[in-house]
C-alpha cells in the first residue's frame, strides 16, 4: 500500500522542529525558497538546490503528434516547459546503484 505524500503543513513542522524555529518562520523560509526558485528560473532558466537537484527551463520544438481518439495527425506547437533534474547524490541515496560483479 502506497504512503501519502508529505503535505506542506507536515514539511513546515519538520523544518520548524529540525531548526528549532516557529512554524510561521519555517513557512516563511519555504515560501522564500519557492519564490526565489520561480524568479531564478524565469530570469536565468536554471535554479539549483544543492544536494537535491535543479529546476531547468527547456524549449520544446514543434512536432507532429497523433490524436489518440481519432488517429489523426496533428501539429504540436513549440513551447517552454520546466523540468526537475535530480542530483546524482540524491538519486543514489534514494535508489542505490547496482553493484557490478
Amino acid at each position: 500500500m502506497a504512503q501519502k505524500a508529505m503535505t506542506q503543513t507536515q514539511l513546515v513542522k519538520a523544518i520548524a522542529d529540525a531548526c528549532e524555529i516557529t512554524n510561521a518562520k519555517a513557512k516563511e523560509i519555504l515560501a522564500f525558497l519557492s519564490d526565489t526558485a520561480i524568479k531564478e528560473v524565469k530570469k536565468n532558466g536554471l535554479f539549483v538546490v544543492p544536494g537535491l537537484g535543479r529546476l531547468v527551463r527547456v524549449e520544446r520544438k514543434a512536432r507532429m503528434g497523433r490524436n489518440p481518439a481519432t488517429g489523426e495527425s496533428i501539429k504540436i506547437a513549440a513551447k517552454k516547459v520546466v523540468k526537475f533534474r535530480i542530483a546524482k547524490s540524491a538519486k543514489d541515496a534514494i535508489v542505490p546503484p547496482k553493484v557490478k560483479k
